[in-house]
């Protein structure tokens, strides 16, 4: 029999974190981190990381694994998902996976390893080429390229087209789990005030003081390069106002929200839930309690 888990994704500042937490204390589950940022021990504020009382509210796994001295990568991700997944069932538990990176979990949920030597920035510019592309023009490349298909369709023929460019370190393996994907999201002005509030409040919090630390001490590490660490560097040297780098934190948090939805609604199977309905909630829980006892 397939393990059963819950994966709640969505943009960022939608309000993945608390959702899970409830689903946790409502279900009997246990939560796996599903972003590529909070897995740093050093990085808090800027990583919107959980807090040590939301944190002691439902158990998390795959928070603080490493130094933002070491590489982390979506292989590192489904090797250690997979078996937190593992432990969690056999315990009794339901695995309930919250994040935004649409990488980890589609690597995750669909069987699709990245080799440990796959180049994943390259990785993923090609796949935000072919995003861009025609159905008309994927079709052809599929085509031209001399790839078979059964039953082509956009997403199978991009997933074709990463596997014959990048086929030496891309693998597939049949995934056993049997998933309720939870999509939240909610109306574009809703959401971007969310957003520039949350930066606001991360500010207060004193994020300009860990991204300085960052900046000293690891400038060039894979951590650095994270949205509300990265815009404040031309700040330290002198070539922007503060005002201005924390202008364009909220602009790139605003950017990047709007690339995670096109990302789960072209390359996932997810139904989508308005967080400003109010009962939106109650929708979740009874879809999840029937997916539970299906």
């Amino acid at each position: 029999m397939k393990r059963k888990i819950i994966v709640v994704l969505g943009p960022t500042a939608v309000g993945k974190s608390a959702l899970g937490i409830e689903l946790v204390q409502r279900f009997q589950g246990e939560i796996i981190s599903g972003d590529s940022q909070q897995v740093y021990q050093e990085l808090n504020i800027g990583t919107a990381k959980v807090n040590q009382e939301e944190q002691e509210q439902a158990v998390h796994h795959l928070i603080d694994v490493c130094s933002v001295q070491d590489g982390y990568s979506a292989f590192d991700f489904v090797q250690e998902a997979r078996k937190k997944i593992e432990d969690i069932t056999e315990r009794g538990y339901l695995p309930i996976i919250v994040g935004g990176t649409g990488l980890y979990l589609q690597s995750l949920l669909e069987g699709y390893h990245l080799g440990g030597n796959v180049d994943q920035e390259a990785l993923l510019a090609y796949r935000s080429q072919l995003e861009t592309w025609s159905q008309e023009k994927l079709y052809q490349a599929v085509e031209e390229n001399g790839i078979a298909i059964p039953q082509i369709n956009r997403r199978r023929a991009i997933r074709a087209l990463e596997l014959h460019q990048f086929g030496q370190d891309l693998t597939n393996q049949d995934q056993d789990y049997d998933v309720f994907i939870i999509g939240l999201t909610d109306e574009r002005e809703q959401l971007y005030d969310r957003i520039n509030k949350r930066v606001d409040l991360m500010m207060e919090a004193g994020l300009l003081v860990e991204v300085e630390w960052l900046y000293q001490t690891y400038p060039q590490s894979q951590a650095s390069m994270g949205i509300g660490y990265k815009e404040f560097y031309p700040y330290f040297a002198g070539e922007i106002s503060l005002d201005e780098a924390v202008d364009k934190v909220k602009q790139n948090s605003r950017r990047f929200a709007k690339r995670q939805l096109t990302w789960f609604r072209n390359r996932m199977n997810v139904e989508f839930y308005t967080v400003s309905e109010s009962d939106f909630k109650e929708k979740i829980f009874a879809q999840v309690e029937g997916f539970l006892h299906d």
